[in-house]
């Protein structure tokens, strides 16, 4: 399946009318304590696809929709190619480590969403033993991440500090697992 942006952009505004589907703009349930701000930017690329952004997603109090796009499409399962809407929750817990952190580098994204398919070949292979059965990757609640040329403990502890949700530290892998569900913690 191949999307360019006006596709992508239609599907959004259409998901919120589907049947049982959650609304891609919901309003966060925990509202995060960000600093008085007028715009909130993340600078990503995909360490799978090389793709990068540089993307304003909210501003002046509002959600930005071409933003939004912008970060679902580059966080989408570049396995199987598909597209699904990331908890806001999510980008705004990134965009507080990188306030947090004081920087404005690049954010390598590990993996996004992950579709139910890509999940269980991950499962089921050589290296399988740190993804979960219901991964919150496939609900686009989570994410792994690293900061090239920040120490990983000490984006980890920004991480603890910003974030209400799951949060792992792969010290051999080299990332930081973050997610929206209950509050926990775990190294690996």
């Amino acid at each position: 399946m191949s999307l360019d942006r006006r596709q992508f952009l239609k599907y959004l505004s259409a998901a919120p009318a589907i049947a049982g589907a959650p609304s891609v703009l919901a309003v966060p349930s925990q509202k995060l304590i960000l600093p008085k701000e007028e715009h909130r930017s993340l600078k990503l690329r995909s360490l799978h696809t090389g793709e990068k952004i540089h993307v304003t997603y909210w501003e002046h109090g509002d959600y930005l929709l071409d933003g939004l796009a912008e970060l679902y499409l580059l966080m989408r399962d570049h396995r199987e190619n598909r597209i699904a809407p990331i908890d806001i929750n999510l980008l705004d817990q990134l965009h507080g480590i990188q306030s947090k952190l004081e920087t404005n580098r690049e954010i390598m994204l590990v993996s996004g969403y992950r579709s139910p398919e890509t999940n269980g070949n991950l499962r089921s292979g050589e290296k399988g033993t740190g993804v979960a059965r219901r991964s919150l990757h496939m609900s686009g609640k989570a994410m792994d991440f690293r900061i090239p040329g920040l120490n990983l403990r000490h984006v980890h502890k920004a991480t603890l500090a910003s974030t209400q949700g799951g949060v792992g530290y792969y010290g051999r892998s080299g990332y930081i697992h973050m997610d929206t569900g209950r509050k926990r913690r775990w190294a690996l």
